[in-house]
């Protein structure tokens, strides 16, 4: 039996971490009865205070009413275990990214839950179909992406994975809509929509440093064009630790010069704004980030360690390469049919990444340019810093046409 769009009435959720949280206010806001599970009690009673606390605090700025509150807390409940999840119409497993922990968690409850339970990983990065795999339903597993804190942001990229039946699609779209979130379909690939385009970006930030830039020029020429914040600001936010303690877990990039600035502050115990040090000092109690003289001296001596001849590199650089990097992935991810218009990517960038709302997002700001003029950009860039600039097919044939990405 399929499972129909209205159906949606009960939900669980894996894991009371943060991320976990969030989700489980997101479906109880949404009217969503939600059972919460977690191999910690412990942590399980934590979260459950920490959620009430949450709606208290929204009663005291008459953002709702008690008697909403109450309802709210009222849709929540504590399971013990899989087995007393077994009713549910959907499961979102929020545990840490760890691809092996996912499968066997999904194994687990493919084999607990009713033959229609849609099964959902909220997982940033991993392979979808790696975790359909795990189970006899890959027609019902896809991935829910919400961004952090959950019940906050709009954003939610929902991944298709290959086998996902269109039914399964709609019913997260629909759960989407009623939890108030700007819904984005995605294709599986690493990092989906938004990351994937993040890395690009932040790679040019993080190649900038070594080559001759300072952290607060590259966020304040990113932050001057109209960012929410720039990537290093964003870093000391998300917790600079959190990339270093994964690529010390998986032994895989802890060796690549982009992230050895990063490598040296954690070492440092500099891990961000929850330290009072990262890429900035903050003030104790202050989220305010303050230039540190100590970084950029650190930033000096990673550099010419590593053999860099370090020069100028202006605003206009800065802004070039993260721009035209976000644009050229965005580009590729269009031309593999990953996001369905160039819009959808402009939704993900706009919700999800701070960036500026008057330039109508990165795909869209491109096309203003004129593609024509971005192409040419980005072979010029091509030309002097190498093969990772080559332009997107897809740009040179709308460019030719006299196309935007709009037009794709």
């Amino acid at each position: 039996m399929s499972q129909t769009p209205s159906n949606i009435q009960r939900a669980a959720v894996i894991g009371a971490g943060t991320m976990g949280r969030g989700i489980v206010m997101c479906l109880a806001n949404a009217g969503v009865a939600v059972q919460w599970v977690d191999n910690n009690p412990q942590m399980l009673e934590q979260a459950l205070g920490a959620v009430a606390d949450t709606y208290a605090h929204n009663v005291r700025q008459g953002r709702i009413d008690q008697a909403e509150a109450d309802a709210r807390i009222a849709r929540v409940s504590a399971a013990a275990d899989y087995a007393a999840i077994r009713d549910v119409d959907l499961v979102i497993e929020a545990v840490y990214e760890n691809l092996e922990l996912k499968q066997k968690i999904f194994r687990e409850l493919d084999g607990l839950l009713k033959p229609e339970a849609i099964l959902a990983s909220n997982t940033s990065a991993l392979d979808i179909d790696a975790i359909a795999a795990a189970t006899r339903r890959p027609q019902q597993v896809l991935g829910l992406h919400f961004f952090s804190p959950a019940h906050i942001m709009k954003l939610l990229e929902v991944v298709r994975g290959a086998q996902t039946a269109p039914a399964v699609l709609e019913a997260a779209l629909e759960l989407g809509k009623r939890m108030g979130k700007v819904s984005v379909v995605s294709g599986n690939c690493d990092g989906f929509i938004g990351n994937r385009m993040l890395n690009t970006y932040v790679l040019e930030a993080r190649k900038m440093l070594l080559e001759g830039a300072y952290p607060h020029q590259v966020d304040a020429a990113l932050q001057g064009f109209g960012f929410a914040m720039g990537p290093f600001r964003m870093f000391d936010v998300v917790g600079i630790d959190l990339q270093w303690r994964a690529r010390q877990l998986s032994g895989i990039g802890q060796d690549v010069p982009e992230v050895q600035v990063d490598n040296r502050l954690c070492e440092m115990q500099r891990f961000g704004q929850k330290s009072g040090n990262g890429y900035y000092h903050y003030e104790p109690g202050s989220r305010q980030a303050e230039h540190d003289p100590l970084v950029d001296a650190l930033v000096l001596e990673v550099s010419e360690g590593l053999g860099f001849h370090r020069r100028e590199i202006g605003q206009d650089e800065i802004l070039e390469r993260c721009l035209l990097a976000l644009v050229n992935e965005g580009a590729k991810i269009l031309q593999e049919g990953i996001a369905g218009s160039s819009h959808d990517v402009d939704l993900v960038y706009l919700n999800g990444y701070g960036f500026p709302a008057d330039k109508g997002g990165p795909m869209a700001w491109a096309d203003q340019q004129g593609l024509a003029d971005i192409h040419r950009r980005l072979m010029d860039l091509e030309t002097r810093q190498g093969d990772h600039w080559k332009p997107a097919r897809v740009m040179g044939e709308l460019a030719a046409a006299g196309k935007g990405f709009a037009d794709h």
